[in-house]
């Protein structure tokens, strides 16, 4: 009997990645983070150096989740009004577009119309 699930490895393999990579990224901090936290988050942000240049490293310490952002994506959240953050807020941990497989499905059951997956 196995304790093991279906993809486990895979799992372990990509945390560990996603890991390294935070830790490398936390080692290239210029300056200080700043921590923004209210009554229903708690939000890290820090400048880190790459090799392509300056990005906003954004971490969320009690889901453990974090994503970094160069220039162009930072503006990019300007261009949005309220419906958007209130989809990506109303859907957490989920992308607002999950990523499509070669077949143009993205796992919802739905093409990329929108249409029910043939």
């Amino acid at each position: 009997m196995s304790l093991l699930w279906e993809g486990e490895l895979e799992d372990r393999t990509r945390a560990r990645a996603a890991a390294e990579e935070l830790a490398a990224l936390r080692s290239r901090r210029v300056g200080e983070s700043l921590t923004l936290i209210n009554e229903f988050s708690e939000t890290e942000v820090s400048l880190v150096q790459t090799r392509n240049g300056v990005r906003l490293l954004v971490e969320a310490p009690k889901s453990g989740q974090w994503v970094t952002l160069d220039p162009l994506e930072l503006e990019s959240l300007t261009w949005q009004g309220p419906a958007t953050f209130s989809a990506m807020v109303g859907r957490p941990f989920s992308p607002l577009f999950p990523d499509q497989d070669e077949t143009g499905h993205d796992g919802t059951g739905h093409d990329d119309t929108g249409e029910p997956a043939s």
